[in-house]
């Protein structure tokens, strides 16, 4: 029988917001993939995507503002087995968590990173978040928006990530496959979820990201993915890739930006230097006996690196 990955969670979020799509979209790629609640791991920062944890029948942990990431990476190393999911906030990964957003990019651990953008700080009354735009007015806000726009498709491009794409909260479908793509990509994968606060985002609203997203899957030539038969070509789909991170407006673009196949994770590099790594990590690893005593050995352990 297949895994149930939604539970009966009381869901507190306000009608018509885009978290819901996200949510659905989740639970249905998971329940695609055949996968089992031991299979995946769900961790989050703060705000309103920080409770998607809550409402998934798996593992999680709701933790810190912005330290969702190293989080994540503790669970990754620990079990690299295990499939790690991070929903979280536009305000929450690209604001106090940024540097840890870049770093991540750096590291590739193997981590899904699903970025929850409506431009708002949602759970704290409407702020403006990073994602939104300069000069933007909203009803939460008492002037417009005075500070400039983090582009989160661009910046985890710039940062490293090896998969790197944009969904929309309304098009379930296209977030649900693009979503199982980045569970089965080894290294570390960004998709930026672009979706309406109908409580405090009244310009970026479901009908207007409706007038302009496109699939960039539609366009004949898109070829977004490096393998080692084309490796030549990755500066060249990295370029395109960026050229349409910039695209704001009139069209924006959803789908898969860029994957490179050929970057190993962090766990594959920690395997060259640590021996049995993959087949028997940390978590997996006995580390006491039946009465509690531990069984490691600092001195077997660390017997290569004493000084006499």
């Amino acid at each position: 029988m297949a895994h149930n990955f939604k539970n009966d969670v009381v869901i507190d979020w306000c009608p018509g917001c885009g978290d819901f799509g996200i949510l659905t979209s989740i639970t249905q790629a998971l329940t695609e993939m055949n996968l089992g609640g031991e299979d995946v791991v769900a961790v989050s920062g703060i705000g309103c995507s920080g409770k998607t944890p809550h409402y998934l029948n798996i593992a999680g942990v709701h933790t810190l503002h912005g330290r969702a990431i190293p989080f994540a990476t503790g669970v990754k190393l620990a079990n690299p087995n295990l499939k790690v999911i991070l929903p979280s906030g536009d305000g929450d990964l690209l604001s106090i968590g940024a540097g840890h957003f870049v770093a991540e990019g750096r590291r590739n651990t193997g981590l899904t990173i699903i970025l929850f953008d409506n431009a708002v700080y949602g759970l704290t009354k409407g702020q403006a978040a990073p994602t939104m735009q300069l000069g933007e007015k909203t009803k939460s806000l008492a002037r417009e928006n005075i500070f400039g726009k983090v582009n989160p498709i661009a910046l985890a491009l710039s940062s490293g990530y090896s998969f790197v794409a944009r969904g929309f909260s309304f098009d379930m479908k296209q977030l649900k496959g693009l979503i199982k793509m980045a569970l089965n990509h080894k290294g570390s994968a960004v998709i930026d979820v672009l979706q309406p606060c109908p409580t405090y985002n009244d310009v970026n609203t479901m009908d207007w990201y409706r007038e302009r997203v496109y699939r960039l899957e539609d366009e004949p030539s898109w070829d977004p993915v490096v393998t080692k038969d084309n490796a030549d070509s990755a500066a060249m789909k990295f370029q395109q890739a960026y050229q349409k991170a910039l695209e704001w407006g009139e069209k924006i673009p959803t789908g898969l930006f860029y994957q490179n196949k050929t970057i190993p994770s962090f766990t594959e590099r920690l395997s060259q230097f640590v021996p049995n790594y993959l087949t028997n990590p940390p978590a997996s690893q006995v580390v006491f006996n039946k009465d509690h005593y531990t069984v490691v050995d600092p001195e077997k352990t660390f017997s290569d690196k004493i000084i006499a």
